[in-house]
């Protein structure tokens, strides 16, 4: 452990292992981060009186009902159908957790279940690290992933994740936060933006089925900024190129709170999440919340889902020779 008075005790998982609890302060935000699922805990804006993000208080909803809740998931964020893929002639079989049929972020213990290493902390920065040994969750290669959450004076939360592998494997990590900027028990009202005109079409499992279809006409196309609503999304966008590169996809904004935050990347894939399956009980959220339906929206940047599957999208397969790169901003202002 690294001697910090920025790390303390957050509680201990079943096996006796403790996680830590990281706080960050700059400008005028603050972060707490937990070394369980290199996991977003808790995000303050100066001024604000409630929190920006889902969380708990104490550990133990983070091993049941909020599941994946500002987590980092991996080794491979969204589903692999039938939880095997092929690479180089070779077939692999993934740990089958969403319905015993496909993997779902990485498999039962993915990155999001596992606790990360302190690299190191400074007041406005925390880097994590964690090691998935080859054949983890049915997957090849030994993977060495590091998280670095990065607050600036400008408002914004950046957050860095890199990866490499000793073999060929899929690869594509996200950040599992769910954003909620007025405090109230339901986003239905916030205002969307997000710059896809496209999106992938999806089968009765959420598995993409190849085909990448227009927004326009859909109930998600939000290419023009509306009210979220009530109806359930669990949607893969493909953010307007170029799509390597660091650019606004989204913008998200309250009027109750007059909170905007605007959302950047470099991945191919934004994908939306209304929490509709959500459920909390009072007492278990934050400041004693309770945690229902549309109470908060993931915004997951990462590879299309199943993308070894589908040789048409864009490749998400990590080698040896090269790094993987997510590098993710949420921008904060008060308007």
């Amino acid at each position: 452990m690294i001697p910090n008075e920025r790390i303390g005790l957050f509680g201990h998982l079943p096996s006796g292992a403790p996680v830590q609890r990281i706080c960050l302060q700059h400008g005028a935000l603050r972060a707490n981060l937990l070394t369980y699922g290199a996991t977003l805990q808790d995000l303050r804006l100066e001024g604000v009186a409630h929190p920006l993000v889902l969380g708990a208080d104490h550990l133990a909803p983070y091993l049941n009902d909020l599941e994946y809740v500002g987590a980092i998931v991996g080794r491979y964020a969204g589903r692999i159908a039938d939880g095997q893929f092929e690479i180089e002639g070779t077939r692999h079989h993934l740990c089958q957790n969403d319905g015993a049929r496909h993997c779902l972020h990485g498999g039962a213990h993915g990155s999001s279940h596992l606790n990360w290493t302190i690299l190191g902390v400074a007041p406005h920065q925390a880097r994590l690290g964690l090691t998935l040994p080859d054949g983890h969750m049915g997957f090849p290669g030994s993977l060495r992933i590091e998280a670095c959450f990065t607050l600036t004076a400008a408002g914004a939360l950046e957050i860095s994740l890199s990866a490499q592998s000793t073999t060929p494997t899929p690869c594509s990590l996200a950040h599992h936060g769910y954003f909620n900027l007025d405090g109230s028990r339901s986003v239905a009202d916030h205002s969307l933006w997000i710059d896809a005109a496209e999106y992938l079409q999806v089968d009765a499992d959420l598995i993409p089925t190849g085909t990448v279809q227009d927004v326009a006409g859909s109930q998600i196309d939000f290419r023009t900024p509306r009210p979220i609503g009530t109806a359930p999304i669990d949607t893969t966008f493909c953010p307007s190129p170029p799509r390597d590169a660091l650019r606004q996809v989204a913008c998200l904004k309250s009027d109750k709170s007059h909170i905007a935050m605007r959302v950047e990347t470099n991945q191919h894939g934004l994908r939306l999440y209304n929490g509709a399956h959500l459920s909390c009980a009072a007492g278990l959220g934050l400041e004693r919340r309770a945690y229902a339906a549309n109470a908060g929206l993931a915004f997951e940047t990462q590879h299309w889902p199943d993308a070894p599957n589908h040789a048409q999208f864009p490749a998400a397969i990590l080698r040896p020779e090269d790094t993987y790169r997510n590098h993710t901003i949420y921008r904060f202002e008060q308007i």
